[in-house]
């Protein structure tokens, strides 16, 4: 990033390397200072608030621009009060002596800077008039205690005293990055990535709130035969790459500007690779997020560059996109889609390795497709822990994979550090138990989406042999001859229903009613069923004949009522079960 300040689909990019403002002058004077106003300028004057009203009517600015006048008006306010103003310069004295107008004005400007998404950038290594890495957190939390205590002042000198109640909201940047030049083989066709600046560190404020314009993925992603990157344009200022373990992989995951929330979302679902190991490393993955190009439909798609030995993920620019959904399941399917090439089996759904109270243990996998109760009975488990665990290391949230396992059982690997979860389908408290660390997303609407970390990246590449692998039924009630935990006494009938994968849709997708979905896994298998049917007879026919239970777990996630309760009740079956 070369520019000192740039807002763009109301994100803001502060380039501390570029620039830091250290003071109120220096603030005040900023471009970015001006752009942020005349930006709310032309908000307020698009709805014709009372805000602007007041402003226009009040505000005698004669040759200047309304931005100079106020930002003029605001350097005073920042030393002197509202009566030394007006013996100073009476053109200021309209619009200051309606303090309450004022203050309604300040606290609408406040807030509109507030509800930006606001980043600020730092480059390790290129230290200008900006700052050095080791005093990056002190100048985060010093910009944003300039901005807190700027806008305190001003009230003060327009109302007269002090605040008599102290809020520490974060006024600077939602996130900070610091970013480097790091390089790596560029294969042709790929020309276009060269300079984009890696993501080395990321600093959150936490808890961060994001508002995506969409809060659902439709489709799947479909093969190309060309690459993509060839008819699109990247302007390599307007762009960040994240450098991602997904699983075993390497991937560099780069994210157009205007979609930086799903950026920094990244580092709560998957590990950040260092920088010793991705410098001049060429990746398994590339997935470029937010492209344009000259094509009216936005674009979901992935090539196979088998020549240079790259799976490549493309989504165009759009606002239909603007879901952090279509980011990691595009990611979890390049990776898939590579297991399959290397002979492994992807799975959609929840592993964990469970040690109870009387010192058994079990390896359980839960394979479903979104909205089938994978995620939702792992909390089940969680909330359960004091009466039956004592122990429990979560494998993999949603996307894991299971390999063979020469003289034993199969094993099963994850993919992520993280967990998305619906907010609707979790505990009312437990949301607010995990704010400290968690990132929300739309939290005001139908499918509101938490991501917060559940694993240790050493945990999820180890290897556990499975024991256990149950299909996550959502859709058929709990009744007498249809308990929480059933199992299937051969492989074709595990197959019949496995490959079938049947659910009851929760709103995830833009699906409804129930559907069905080809190995309950739209992300790599479906792409590639051919080649899949051969892995699945492979796999399932290993699973019995070394003695891995197949059958179906019945969360109830899909009935009515039972949203809640229906995952605990087959949680608690289970625990049972492996007591026994």
């Amino acid at each position: 990033m070369k520019k000192e300040f740039s807002l763009s689909n109301d994100n803001v990019m502060i380039n501390f390397t570029a620039k830091y403002c250290n003071s109120p002058e220096k603030l005040l004077e900023s471009n970015g200072f001006k752009r942020v106003f005349n930006a709310y300028l032309k908000k307020i004057k698009k709805k014709n608030s009372n805000s602007y009203k007041y402003l226009i009517q009040n505000a005698h600015t004669e040759n200047e621009d309304l931005d100079v006048f106020m930002i003029h008006l605001f350097k005073l306010l920042s030393i002197l009060n509202v009566n030394e103003i007006i013996n100073l310069n009476t053109k200021y004295s309209s619009l200051i002596n309606n303090k309450d107008s004022f203050i309604d004005f300040i606290e609408d400007f406040y807030g509109f800077w507030r509800k930006l998404e606001r980043y600020t950038v730092i480059q390790n290594n290129k230290i200008n008039d900006g700052l050095e890495k080791t005093s990056f957190i002190e100048a985060n939390n010093d910009f944003s205690m300039l901005i807190l205590n700027l806008y305190r002042k001003i009230e003060e000198n327009v109302v007269g005293h002090k605040p008599t109640v102290y809020r520490q909201l974060p006024a600077g940047g939602n996130a900070g990055l610091i970013v480097n030049n790091a390089n790596w083989p560029l294969p042709s066709g790929y020309e276009k990535l060269k300079d984009i600046p890696f993501i080395e560190s990321i600093m959150l404020d936490l808890p961060y709130i994001s508002y995506p314009k969409r809060n659902t993925r439709d489709g799947i992603f479909n093969e190309c035969f060309e690459n993509p990157l060839e008819h699109c344009t990247l302007s390599t200022d307007h762009w960040f790459c994240y450098p991602a373990k997904v699983g075993t992989l390497l991937a560099f995951i780069y994210v157009h500007r205007d979609f930086m929330a799903h950026a920094i979302t990244l580092c709560n679902l998957f590990e950040m690779a260092r920088e010793k190991e991705y410098r001049g490393i060429k990746p398994d993955i590339v997935f470029v997020f937010g492209a344009k190009d000259s094509s009216p439909k936005v674009k979901t798609i992935f090539y196979d560059d088998s020549e240079n030995d790259i799976m490549l993920g493309y989504i165009s620019y759009g606002e239909e996109i603007d879901y952090f959904g279509y980011v990691k399941k595009m990611a979890l399917t390049l990776h898939n889609l590579i297991m399959i090439k290397r002979g492994h089996l992807p799975i959609h759904g929840a592993m964990v390795n469970v040690v109870m109270n009387n010192g058994k243990s079990a390896n359980v996998v839960i394979m479903g497709d979104s909205g089938a109760g994978k995620s939702e009975c792992l909390e089940a488990f969680r909330s359960l822990s004091g009466d039956y665990i004592s122990d429990m290391t979560i494998v993999f949230d949603d996307m894991g994979v299971v390999t063979m396992n020469e003289g034993g059982k199969p094993l099963g690997f994850g993919t992520e550090i993280g967990a998305f979860v619906r907010l609707d389908d979790l505990d009312a408290g437990y949301a607010f138990k995990e704010i400290d660390r968690s990132i929300f997303m739309n939290p005001d609407k139908i499918n509101a989406r938490l991501v917060m970390p559940v694993a240790s990246y050493k945990d999820i590449i180890k290897g556990y042999p499975i024991d256990l692998f149950l299909y996550a039924n959502n859709y058929e009630e709990v009744k007498e001859g249809n308990e929480e935990i059933t199992f299937f006494t051969n492989p074709m009938d595990a197959i019949d229903v496995c490959k079938k994968g049947a659910r009851m849709a929760k709103g995830t997708t833009t699906e409804l009613g129930l559907v069905t979905s080809y190995f309950a896994n739209p992300f790599g298998p479906v792409q590639k069923q051919e080649l899949v049917d051969v892995l699945i007879e492979k796999y399932f026919e290993e699973f019995f004949k070394t003695g891995v239970k197949v059958g179906q777990i019945r969360t109830s996630l899909g009935i009515k009522g039972q949203e809640k309760n229906g995952p605990k009740k087959a949680a608690k079956k289970l625990f049972e079960l492996i007591i026994k």
